[in-house]
């Protein structure tokens, strides 16, 4: 089921407290979008996931971009402004120069995730969730990591303006992941 079926995918903008109700369909989505190549996740890859999520659904300035086909959610993009004291930085395996890893508890979003189930892929929904995520942010930029093997997603990020800045091992047992920043102003 698709937009090809006449259903329309609305995406909505939450917060928080309403992005933590969804947390059901929202481990749906992650488990079938990142059980795929290059990712390979599995049960205990969605539980360790979701045991974030519900720290970072309380975090200040959280946000999400959530795509619907009808009450079905079909795609999650979220993230909240890093720490002016983020470990964020500290996981890249490349020296990057200082002014870069500054963080003040404004300057930078983190994207931590962006996923959409594969019957819902190539028809912009992804796009949409990303345009909805940042349109209006006080942040001067958003930073995500992704893998490198992950060409579809990284052709939409370099798409929509992200540069890579250096790769990190975001957590033990982590793959290598470039990180990415998207200046804003």
């Amino acid at each position: 089921m698709g937009a090809e079926d006449g259903v329309t995918v609305t995406v909505r903008l939450l917060h928080g407290k309403q992005t933590a109700e969804l947390e059901p369909q929202l481990k749906e989505v992650f488990a079938e979008a990142f059980a795929e190549p290059p990712y390979g996740e599995g049960p205990a890859d969605v539980e360790r996931a979701f045991r974030r999520f519900r720290s970072q659904v309380r975090r200040r300035g959280f946000r999400a971009a959530v795509a619907f086909d009808g009450d079905t959610v079909v795609g999650m993009a979220y993230g909240y402004p890093l720490s002016a004291s983020t470990g964020w930085w500290n996981t890249l395996t490349d020296p990057v120069p200082d002014h870069l890893r500054r963080e003040d508890g404004k300057r930078t979003f983190g994207l931590f995730e962006l996923a959409v189930r594969p019957g819902w892929r190539r028809q912009g929904v992804a796009t949409r969730m990303h345009r909805t995520l940042v349109e209006g942010l006080d942040n001067a930029r958003v930073m995500l990591n992704s893998r490198s093997q992950a060409t579809a997603a990284q052709a939409s990020y370099r798409a929509w303006g992200y540069r890579r800045v250096g790769s990190a091992i975001p957590w033990e047992g982590a793959a290598r992941h470039d990180v990415m920043v998207l200046d804003l102003v």
